[in-house]
């Protein structure tokens, strides 16, 4: 008896066989959303091989994903519509999931990996140095959260920081220890932040924080404050890199949106601005905007772009105030003052376009013409007087300032005794070694070096003692206090006998009243120089006072007190 063959099984219909062999992973779903299919690329795609017959709203637990997800589905089968969505499976794959209805009925769902395309936006989002959001990102998020902000009501924050002092780390320090700064930096404002807050590094030691949502109970602008105040406290305390102690601070801007802006790129410049007024009025604080920081900037963009034409066009002038030799009367040099007439604003006070000059860089130039002009002038003189120019701590930074002098010595024919270069404490401040550096490199040249405004700083002495100073300028706060102030005289006293004793000529700031030319003369200063003695003057009155017999300067040696010698004053 022969054996029964077995009944053939029916094969896969053609269309079967070609959904299963498709190089895209498809699974599909019957009206009701369970799957009645799924492809060989959808279950290894997912690593789930039994598919068929899962509800979809359980089809992404059961590939390692998250409820939200099926919910979402199970919705949109619901529904009836199409729904496109990340899912985020166990593995930390990213599977991009498309549900589209079918016109013979149920829906299709097709799923891509896209775990490395999103990576690859997210690292082209990211600041490599310290992982926080690029300015790409923040302008993603931002966006996103003001949508969101205009379907809810819900208010955001913006805020803006700067590093108050980074600069100096940098230069005297490295970079390598001023990017070690700048993640430690990027740490502290993790931990000042919630999770769900927008941390960005725009560049330099420029940061971002998009602040949006519900801020434990907090309204705004209360949570803003309230982050500002935590910023500017956690920024600010030491940080320890490389076995340097640093201290850096933190300036904020801060722009609350509605009300300063729905708009984003109105919102940054908005904060941008806020940080501008922060940083001008002492750093380390915090500030909201304003509706009048926006007329400020414009009227401050204005005067940038006619300082540029003022130095372009050569507007600007030199005023020259004397220095007058106390012992003798004599005018033994002047110092050189910036000044500029405005063609249609009139005189601008160097108290308004010398920082703007300096924070937008064209001091360098302004102050190479300057020493030019001044040079020229003393050059050109009877008499071999001293010629006082003031150095801005900008012209320091960018390491030509020994070759500019040297070229202007040489053009203009002075001789380099008679060049007299005044710098502040700022100075020094910003890089001491460096700075000394190139006092030095000056000294060798022949000029002389004097420390302006004495007394205003903390570390006045130890730079006394760093570096051979020809003469201490008294600051004028102390000489006008003399007269009702015997603390005034005490500090001015002990300056005069320090500079005896160091060697160095002692000029006395601002000087106004008999009363107080009596009195700097009195405690054993050299010099003297304000508008009781010669109000800044133009270079030809300058030239002609020099011509004028010592009888006929501003001071006479017979109407003064005689003077004490320094070396015999008391503290």
């Amino acid at each position: 008896m022969s054996a029964l063959a077995a009944p053939s099984l029916p094969g896969p219909s053609p269309f079967e066989a070609a959904l299963a062999e498709m190089a895209a992973a498809l699974v599909l779903l019957d009206a009701g959303g369970t799957v009645t299919f799924a492809n060989a690329r959808a279950a290894a795609l997912l690593g789930c091989a039994e598919l068929v017959g899962l509800p979809i709203r359980s089809l992404p637990a059961a590939c390692g994903g998250a409820e939200p997800e099926g919910a979402a589905l199970a919705e949109a089968v619901r529904a009836g519509r199409s729904l496109r969505l990340h899912l985020a499976l166990g593995d930390e794959r990213l599977v991009e999931t498309a549900l589209t209805p079918l016109s013979t009925g149920g829906f299709a769902l097709t799923f891509e990996d896209v775990t490395e395309h999103i990576r690859g936006a997210a690292l082209a989002r990211q600041e490599p140095l310290t992982g926080l959001c690029n300015r790409v990102g923040l302008h993603d998020h931002l966006h996103a959260a003001l949508a969101e902000a205009a379907r809810t009501g819900a208010p955001l924050a913006v805020l803006m920081l700067d590093l108050d002092r980074f600069k100096s780390v940098n230069d005297t320090l490295g970079h390598p220890v001023g990017d070690a700064l700048l993640r430690k930096v990027a740490e502290r404002l993790r931990r000042a932040t919630r999770r769900e807050d927008v941390v960005a590094r725009l560049g330099g030691d420029e940061f971002a924080i998009l602040q949006a949502g519900a801020h434990g109970g907090a309204a705004q602008p209360e949570a803003a404050e309230a982050l500002a105040r935590r910023l500017v406290d956690l920024v600010g305390r030491t940080y320890v890199v490389d076995g340097h102690m640093l201290n850096v601070g933190v300036s904020v801007g801060v722009a609350l949106s509605p009300a300063d802006g729905a708009d984003a790129d109105d919102l940054l410049k908005h904060a941008d601005l806020a940080l501008y007024r922060a940083k001008a009025e002492g750093r380390g604080t915090y500030r909201f905007f304003e509706p009048a920081m926006n007329a400020q900037m414009q009227a401050r963009r204005s005067l940038e772009i006619d300082l540029r034409r003022a130095l372009a066009l050569k507007q600007f002038e030199l005023a020259f105030q004397p220095q007058i030799q106390l012992e003798t009367g004599a005018v033994v040099g002047f110092e050189a003052l910036l000044r500029w007439n405005h063609p249609e604003r009139g005189p601008v006070s160097p108290a308004l376009f010398i920082p703007l000059a300096e924070e937008i860089g064209l001091i360098v130039g302004i102050g190479e013409w300057a020493l030019r002009a001044a040079c020229r002038e003393a050059a050109g003189w009877t008499q071999a007087a001293s010629i006082a120019v003031n150095l801005s701590p900008v012209q320091f930074r960018g390491g030509r300032l020994v070759e500019t002098v040297m070229n202007v010595l040489a053009q203009t024919g002075l001789d380099p005794a008679r060049l007299e270069l005044e710098i502040t404490e700022g100075a020094l401040l910003e890089n001491t070694d460096g700075v000394l550096a190139v006092l030095n490199g000056l000294r060798a040249l022949g000029v002389r070096i004097s420390m302006d405004d004495f007394g205003t700083g903390y570390s006045s002495l130890s730079y006394l003692q760093k570096f051979p100073f020809d003469k201490i300028k008294i600051d004028q706060s102390f000489v006008r206090g003399m007269e009702d102030n015997a603390e005034c005289g005490a500090i001015v006293r002990a300056i005069a006998r320090l500079g005896a004793s160091l060697g160095m000529r002692t000029t006395a700031e601002g000087v106004e009243t008999p009363d107080q030319l009596a009195a700097i003369r009195a405690e054993g200063c050299t010099e003297v120089q304000g508008y009781l003695t010669g109000r800044p003057m133009p270079a030809a009155q300058a030239a002609a006072l020099l011509c004028r017999p010592v009888a006929q300067t501003p001071v006479r040696p017979a109407t003064l007190p005689p003077a004490r010698p320094a070396d015999t004053l008391t503290a």
